[in-house]
């Protein structure tokens, strides 16, 4: 698939289990990317480094998956003028809301695109990677066509 586009991070790798949805998408579509562990709080460091390099690496925006107080997709636009895609994580104590509000919850300035929590965010911020990728990318366009004509076929016209 070529050298990266999209950069898939998550603040640990129990995030994986929702980011991968992410990822999964991206292949089907076609559309290279890298996956990484890059969290707020335990490796601010490696967060900072990230950011900043990514878009002197080729990346052209970044999916943000984190859970709880979920600061990851903030502070990675807090450092990249990269578009940024925030999928909140579901938590055991608030099932995922905690990270929902942190992520759109942004001060003006310091935009985050924020999704829905868990593997349909996961998805659809993929699948927003790609529209967003696809404006100047026409064979890209017409793979993302044929997922969602696919997707409308999967659709039955009654119940069986």
């Amino acid at each position: 698939m070529g050298e990266p586009l999209v950069g898939i991070i998550m603040g640990s790798s129990s995030d994986w289990d929702t980011m991968r949805h992410a990822a999964d998408t991206l292949t089907e579509l076609g559309v290279a990317h890298e996956t990484k562990i890059v969290s707020a709080h335990r490796t601010p460091k490696r967060l900072y480094d990230y950011a900043h390099s990514a878009k002197q690496r080729g990346l052209k925006l970044i999916i943000a998956g984190a859970g709880g107080a979920a600061h990851l997709p903030g502070m990675t636009a807090s450092m990249t003028s990269l578009p940024v895609l925030g999928v909140p994580v579901e938590t055991q104590a608030l099932k995922g809301m905690d990270s929902l509000l942190s992520i759109v919850q942004m001060p003006a300035g310091v935009p985050v695109g924020t999704l829905a929590i868990g593997k349909a965010g996961a998805i659809n911020a993929a699948l927003l990677a790609a529209a967003m990728l696809a404006n100047g990318d026409e064979a890209l366009a017409g793979r993302l066509d044929a997922w969602r004509e696919k997707q409308t076929g999967a659709v039955a016209e009654a119940p069986e």
